[in-house]
């Protein structure tokens, strides 16, 4: 199932997208889910053509938890060499933004990067979780910027205030319940022009043992989102461009890049 959450002529609503939401637009159908999309979901009877509505940020959650150096190479070109255990750190609610939304530039920073990254979302509160269960708490999948403003976690020595600005987490465009995490390209493309390119095979830490290593620090709730780090290829945004991050089966994530105030 492809879930997402939109905006409509009465307000905002959960959805099933159906049929594929890659088909023409003026087929798909965007489905009301009933209250939230967990566990069981109900629909309400409404529905509305996509032409007729506006994708917003495919989940509200209370924490978006990032993994750090999760590709090798990225690793390397960040100036280290790969962690032995996952690097996590916070984004917080604020950040999250969705699909053609503008990031935003602070005035203070001299360089903000794009962070192309596979994101899963959880789907029930969990703890402790066994890494052989790892995937069966998720709610599934969507795409992810993490934005960074390089200059200031270079500076600052930790990361929080490089990569917790508002509109520093894209989101995106919706999330796919059955999509299987293990070997899927992803892409990240500047102006159309490609910056990032690898596979999520080549995570060090694949999606199961990040769930259970987080969830032994911290217990995860309903639409936590966590992102499982980013290829080598990171580079700077500037106002004016666009920035689209693509993953095999979740489609693209594209927002504009502006300057801030």
């Amino acid at each position: 199932m492809r879930l997402a959450r939109v905006a409509h002529s009465d307000g905002v609503s959960f959805v099933a997208l159906e049929p594929d939401p890659a088909a023409p637009q003026e087929k798909v159908l965007a489905i009301e889910i009933d209250q939230h999309p967990f566990g069981d979901p109900t629909f309400t009877g409404r529905r509305w053509p996509m032409a007729d509505v506006r994708l917003l940020a495919p989940i509200l959650p209370t924490k978006v938890v990032c993994v750090g150096k999760n590709y090798a190479e990225h690793a390397r070109e960040m100036g280290g060499e790969p962690p032995e255990n996952p690097v996590i750190f916070l984004k917080p609610s604020t950040s999250v933004i969705g699909p053609n939304a503008a990031i935003k530039l602070p005035p203070n920073s001299e360089r903000v990067d794009f962070e192309g990254e596979l994101a899963a979302v959880v789907g029930q509160p969990c703890k402790d979780v066994p890494e052989a269960r790892g995937t069966e708490v998720l709610l599934g999948y969507t795409i992810a910027n993490d934005v960074t403003a390089r200059d200031q976690q270079q500076a600052d020595g930790q990361w929080t205030r490089a990569k917790s600005y508002d509109t520093f987490c894209p989101l995106g465009p919706w999330i796919d319940t059955a999509l299987d995490p293990a070997d899927l390209g992803i892409r990240t493309e500047l102006d159309g022009e490609l910056k990032q390119q690898s596979r999520t095979s080549l995570l060090l830490h694949d999606v199961a043992g990040l769930v259970s290593w987080i969830s032994r620090v911290m217990t995860l709730l309903p639409g936590d989102v966590i992102l499982t780090g980013t290829p080598a290829g990171v580079g700077p945004m500037r106002p004016g461009q666009q920035v689209s991050v693509s993953i095999d089966g979740l489609g693209t994530l594209t927002n504009p890049v502006q300057q801030g105030s």
